[in-house]
């Protein structure tokens, strides 16, 4: 998809200097509306060529279905292996998938989903994490809403709090608390969390769920114990470059995804630190490279093209019912040779 900025409904509230529930309700044909109220956001609307209502109809006359996935980072193999899974059971089905990435641009998101709403696709799955942002929540919902009142149907990929989207959700708190259990039956004690932005939600239950685990062993993860990066590669990489920075004595260090653990164990070389002799490392998720890398990544494995799949099959079911179905999938802690024992030391 083009890189050119779109028409949000954020957008069309703001020329009609109207709330955005406002703008929601008269786009998708509320009465208890004021007339004037109705006539601003009607005259916003065709101003900026914000034009909802053609969905449907679209929809009814369609031949050819397309789906919309919109993932934070397409080069990220992560999002890769869950976007595989979608584009098997749309093309079991008869669709073609657009793919979108927004950089982990919450906006970029938003304008994402009323592009492809006026794109006329037939359904969007959104593969990335959830934000913990009011604003964030409240503006995709908007857009959501008009398009599901157009005949679009959605799903999502992970916690998306505050947002009414059928999800499935991978148990992220839940694996990373077993994580930290074997961690600490190899012995160790002192730890750090290379996390990702604290807004994003599969960062947050990732960090949450290790600092639980260690909770219930005896062990403490303090803030000072959080170095946060980019969820990438690089992020990895200046994180535990920061952690060596500050001379942190950490014995084993969660990567809270298996990119930043890449990067990490890069900038654990480039120290001269062995990983497992002077540090253990261990990421999340299993992407397909963690087990030929050297060494071996230790990490809490996600089935990913599955989650894909799911979430496309939960977008093709709709959602009939007032509540947001949700699909809850269990990692499983694989240890491999970037995790040991702690070396005693004199």
């Amino acid at each position: 998809m083009n890189g050119r900025p779109h028409v949000t409904l954020e957008d069309v509230a703001g020329v009609a200097s109207v709330s955005l529930a406002t703008a929601s309700r008269v786009l998708n044909g509320t009465t208890n509306v004021r007339e004037d109220l109705r006539e601003r956001v009607l005259s916003a609307a065709a101003d900026l060529a914000y034009a909802p209502n053609v969905h449907a109809q679209a929809l009814a006359g369609a031949t050819r279905n397309t789906v919309g996935v919109i993932c934070h980072d397409v080069a990220d193999p992560a999002f890769a292996a869950v976007a595989r899974g979608v584009m098997r059971v749309a093309s079991d089905n008869g669709l073609l998938v657009m793919l979108a990435s927004t950089f982990h641009d919450p906006d970029k998101e938003i304008a994402y989903v009323s592009e492809l709403r006026a794109q006329r696709a037939s359904a969007i799955v959104l593969i990335g994490s959830g934000f913990q942002d009011r604003h964030w929540e409240k503006a995709l919902s908007a857009e959501l809403d008009v398009y599901r009142r157009g005949g679009g149907r959605v799903a999502a990929v992970s916690r998306h709090q505050g947002v009414k989207v059928d999800t499935v959700q991978p148990e992220n708190r839940a694996g990373a608390k077993e994580l930290a259990a074997a961690m600490l039956r190899l012995g160790h004690r002192r730890f750090a969390v290379l996390a990702g932005p604290r807004e994003l939600t599969t960062s947050l239950d990732r960090l949450t769920g290790f600092r639980e685990g260690l909770a219930e062993g005896g062990a403490e993860l303090t803030d000072r114990d959080v170095f946060a990066a980019p969820f990438t590669r690089d992020g990895g990489y200046e994180a535990a470059s920061a952690l060596l920075s500050a001379g942190h004595k950490a014995t084993c260090v969660l990567a809270v995804s298996d990119v930043m653990a890449i990067g990490a164990l890069s900038a654990f070389r480039a120290a001269g630190r062995s990983v497992p002799a002077d540090v253990s490392l261990a990421g999340f998720d299993d992407i397909s490279v963690t087990r030929d890398l050297n060494p071996s990544l230790s990490t809490v494995a996600l089935p990913l093209e599955k989650l894909g799949e799911q979430a496309m099959e939960l977008a093709l079911s709709g959602n009939s019912g007032n509540r947001a179905k949700v699909r809850r999938i269990a990692g499983e802690v694989v240890l491999r040779d970037s995790t040991a024992k702690p070396r005693r030391r004199r």
